[in-house]
């Protein structure tokens, strides 16, 4: 199976959407509302700095994709991306697909001057994520999250 990876289109917008909701609902049992994350989606397309969609791609089906939004880094004096909303297919799992997304984004960071890194946070209950992680190299070591939401 070959998986291509691109950006997201505007055509892609209900297909995201969908993702994340079911994302949601696996990881968290939030039930999200369809058309407000139609909107969220949307604004991303409209405001490209909010971030950028990239889509797994394979037989011409989406079977995963990711957020990336950039952070400023002052310490660095470049950009961090961070990796959000991360969904693939069930019947896709274990097969590559966010592996492919994730090389993709790591060789942009490499090839870049601008860019410094990636990151990204995981319910700390996903243990499934959490290897998947670490077996790409990245490190959960430095930081902990601390939220406020309204």
């Amino acid at each position: 199976m070959e998986i291509k990876i691109r950006p997201g289109l505007l055509f892609d917008i209900h297909t995201i959407a969908d993702y994340q909701v079911k994302m949601a609902w696996e990881t968290e049992q939030l039930r999200l509302d369809l058309p407000t994350v139609e909107l969220g989606v949307t604004a991303v397309f409209d405001d490209p700095s909010k971030g950028k969609y990239w889509l797994a791609e394979a037989n011409g089906e989406v079977v995963g994709c990711l957020l990336t939004v950039p952070e400023w880094s002052d310490w660095r004096n470049g950009t961090v991306l961070w990796i959000h909303s991360v969904y693939v297919k069930p019947e896709f799992r274990k097969l590559g697909v966010f592996r492919k997304l994730y090389s993709h984004l790591r060789t942009m960071v490499e090839t870049s001057k601008d860019l410094r890194g990636l990151r990204l946070y995981v319910e700390k209950a996903n243990h499934t994520a959490q290897k998947v992680y670490e077996g790409l190299e990245m490190s959960g070591e430095h930081y902990h999250l601390y939220e406020w939401l309204k």
